[in-house]
């Protein structure tokens, strides 16, 4: 990739994923500039190749935040950082090398013909996958049929997505959740309740063995402890919503309505 885009950039959350992430963003940046990394307090001295990866490389920039925030504070950092240098919109991808960058222009590609729109991608699964979380995702897709009145979002736990950013980093401030684990979940609830629309793309995702490089933060007890509670908050705003969301289904308006600043 030769040109750097002046509107999409590739940004790129990450925490103590070890040497995984220098491929990662190889990978991204085969495929796309500018790609712009966030170290969210890591130790494993990744920040610091990273950097010296970037003086040699005009299209990748990296922010290192101090201590670890959670991967939804980091994508904020980026999304702040980004919108402050002019850029419209951002395709988060995961650090760990589960996230396909070959889709990376593809993706691309539907934001720019769509910018209204939140590009997502709907994972397929190989046998890699824990079915344990497989089914789990199922749950919490659910929820977000409820939380949206089926607005289309194919998967609310893929975190590989183009997203506009005026529109997230406003949804971000409004509120002091979505900053760890619930980031990926509740960015597509209320960027569908604010009227950005879905678009869904396949994505194959792979579930890296230790042998592999693959490194997993998620913690079973706590993280879906934190989707219980995302899931319990959201469902309680819908049916505060509910009177007017389906009065304006009535009049055949669409459900949603952007209420944030442009």
């Amino acid at each position: 990739m030769k040109d750097a885009s002046h509107t999409h950039l590739v940004l790129i959350p990450s925490y103590n994923t070890g040497t995984k992430v220098f491929e990662t963003v190889r990978d991204a940046r085969q495929r796309w500039a500018p790609v712009w990394v966030v170290i969210d307090g890591s130790t494993d001295g990744t920040g610091d190749e990273l950097q010296r990866m970037a003086a040699q490389d005009p299209h990748l920039r990296v922010i290192v935040l101090p201590e670890n925030r959670g991967k939804g504070s980091a994508m904020l950092a980026g999304l702040e950082a980004a919108h402050q240098a002019g850029f419209t919109h951002a395709l988060a991808m995961d650090s760990d090398g589960q996230h396909p960058a070959d889709l990376i222009p593809a993706f691309m590609r539907e934001s720019q013909a769509r910018p209204d729109a939140m590009i997502l991608g709907k994972p397929v699964f190989d046998a890699s996958a824990p079915m344990l979380r497989v089914r789990g995702r199922r749950l919490s897709n659910g929820w977000t049929y409820l939380e949206t009145l089926g607005a289309g979002i194919g998967d609310s736990l893929f975190g590989f997505r183009v997203y506009p950013i005026v529109e997230l980093v406003d949804v971000m401030h409004r509120q002091p959740w979505m900053r760890r684990f619930d980031f990926d979940t509740e960015a597509v609830v209320r960027l569908a309740w604010g009227g950005v629309a879905p678009i869904n793309i396949d994505a194959p995702v792979k579930y890296l063995r230790a042998d592999e490089g693959g490194v997993s933060h998620f913690n079973y007890v706590r993280d879906n402890i934190l989707l219980t509670w995302m899931h319990a908050r959201l469902l309680a705003e819908t049916l505060v919503r509910l009177p007017g969301l389906l009065l304006r289904r009535l009049r055949g308006l669409p459900p949603f309505q952007y209420l944030g600043r442009r």
